[in-house]
């Protein structure tokens, strides 16, 4: 049976194509059948890739919004299907993501009656998503989609949620879209960017701090070559250590968990911290230690995208609303008419000494794998974690020289770094994908692997096993040390290799830091999906530290 022409479903996948969405990543469910069956005609445009699990399917669409800056789009059905993906929500808000989650709803009809899988989603995702809403006429359809798409790009990107109801999607959808949806940005005031000019000409210790989302490539390269250019450090975010070379000469480190101490200090002293796009939330000022509101007065110009984020938490001396890549080219045509290429050169030297390997206890070394990794992978290759202790190792020795090259969330979620993989080697299949994963991380998500398998989406996924959930042992043993207080965080893990081919990916086992390259390698010319199973020491918690050290405390 063919659907007529005009129905709310086939407007919605019309608004869909309208807006070069070439990419849906769903779990099927019977409460929006004729979407996927409107999605059936353009496969030639969309492609929908079917995932294992709701959380999944969420999570590659927030990693396809933060690569592409276009709103990565899910598809799930009612209930369980909803809260399965509210994971990938929350991410995206945090991470400020373009993303549009469809979910299918009961019957219009039926509300309130307590239906099968009944969800009020404006309640349940009111507090997660940028604007939650529910399609209540069908002719519409086009109207709320498009402002879907609006609101996920305008302003902080963000997620945005839409309910269908199942009843009224083969009911007339209204007028067809007319043309693609273009997000308003907000340029600086001039005198705004003189005022920031006349403040940079009397710092002595500048810092400049780049964050956030909706960044264009013109914009990075034109703020970083500005600021090499002047000797002004530069410091990156909490998890977006690609927005400009690591190899700049001016390049300072990352503001995140694990922070170089020499940066935190830097930040202390700067007598003026230039931050665009950045939140300057709670990780990269290491639990609101890092800065003082009064000291923030005399020293912050805060630029970000969102109003609600300025005065937030930090009193600036000066701020604005503004689009962060409109900011960072006008701030990039000034001339203080000064340099700082000592502060430079000094911030460089500490954060080349952070990346130094260091020594650990066990047989493999991660400090020396990841470096390898640098080495061994192209520039453009994409690397992606979730969340845990593994992922300290990936973000501070690993050096990112190309534009999107990290997938990683802000909001900590484990199991994220699989189906980011996924996603991201879709989307360039072309380029070297690798995901760095704990062991229990990895099998948040691992099914995914079934996925990869199906759609021939031949990611490498390294599966750092220490047998344990690494962050919380870390910080049992930091506030209740010893062996007898050990709880809830020990893991027996599958043998990976066999877990791998299972699913007909390929898997290979590593247990010492020299065997790794090689495993490496065989992995990348594996011809399929491919799994590393690499076996750590849990004594070595996390860079520089172990879990004896901690106890002896």
């Amino acid at each position: 049976m063919t659907q007529p022409a005009d129905t709310a479903a086939r407007r919605l996948v019309e608004t869909l194509v309208m807006n070069g969405v070439d990419r849906v990543f769903c779990v099927p469910g019977e409460s929006y059948l004729a979407v996927l069956d409107a999605l059936a005609d353009v496969r030639d445009r969309i492609q929908v890739i079917a995932c294992r699990h709701e959380a999944g399917a969420a999570n590659m669409a927030e990693a396809y919004g933060k690569l592409t800056g276009k709103p990565g789009v899910c598809m799930v059905t009612r209930g369980p299907g909803a809260t399965h993906a509210s994971i990938g929500v929350h991410t995206a808000h945090q991470d400020s993501t373009p993303m549009i989650l469809f979910v299918g709803q009961i019957a219009l009809t039926d509300r309130g009656r307590g239906a099968f899988q009944e969800v009020d989603y404006r309640e349940v995702f009111g507090g997660l998503a940028k604007w939650a809403t529910e399609i209540e006429s069908p002719q519409r359809t086009v109207e709320v989609v498009e402002r879907a798409f609006a609101t996920a790009l305008q302003g902080r990107m963000g997620p945005v949620v839409v309910a269908l109801p199942e009843d009224i999607l083969d009911e007339d959808g209204g007028p067809a879209p007319i043309r693609p949806v273009t997000p308003a940005k907000a340029a600086p005031d001039p005198a705004f960017v003189e005022q920031v000019r006349e403040r940079l000409s009397k710092a002595e210790r500048p810092l400049l701090v780049l964050g956030g989302s909706g960044w264009t490539d013109e914009a990075t390269t034109a703020i970083g070559d500005w600021a090499e250019r002047l000797g002004l450090p530069l410091a990156l975010s909490f998890r977006r250590k690609d927005l400009v070379s690591n190899d700049r000469a001016n390049y300072a480190g990352d503001l995140g968990l694990g922070c170089n101490p020499k940066l935190t200090a830097r930040v202390k002293a700067a007598d003026l911290i230039l931050a665009i796009g950045a939140r300057l939330g709670e990780n990269p000022t290491q639990g609101y230690t890092l800065l003082d509101r009064a000291r923030t007065a005399e020293t912050l110009i805060h630029i970000h995208p969102g109003p609600e984020e300025l005065g937030r938490v930090w009193t600036p001396l000066l701020s604005a609303a503004a689009d962060n890549s409109l900011a960072a080219l006008a701030l990039s045509q000034i001339d203080p008419g000064r340099s700082w290429a000592d502060e430079a050169a000094a911030a460089r030297a500490d954060y080349d000494a952070f990346i130094q390997p260091v020594q650990v206890t066990g047989a493999v070394n991660m400090s020396e794998v990841i470096r390898h990794l640098a080495e061994a992978l192209p520039d453009d290759a994409i690397l992606t974690n979730g969340a845990g202790n593994f992922a300290a190792w990936l973000h501070r020795f690993h050096r990112h020289r190309a534009r999107r090259t990290q997938l990683a969330p802000t909001s900590g979620a484990m199991g994220y770094g699989y189906p980011a993989a996924i996603a991201a080697k879709s989307v360039h299949p072309d380029r070297d994908v690798v995901c760095i994963a704990g062991d229990g991380d990895y099998l948040m998500t691992g099914q995914e692997i079934a996925t990869a398998v199906q759609y021939g989406i031949n990611v490498v996924v390294v599966v750092v096993d220490n047998g344990t959930y690494g962050t919380i042992r870390m910080h049992q043993e930091t506030h209740y040390p010893g062996a007898a207080r050990t709880i809830a965080t020990d893991l027996k893990n599958p043998d990976f290799v066999r877990y791998a081919e299972a699913f007909g990916a390929f898997g290979v086992r590593c247990e010492r830091t020299e065997d790794f390259p090689a495993a490496l390698e065989a992995a990348r010319n594996a011809g399929r999906p491919a799994l590393v199973h690499l076996i750590t020491s849990a004594e070595d918690i996390a860079p520089g530290r172990t879990i004896s050290g901690l106890r002896s405390k």
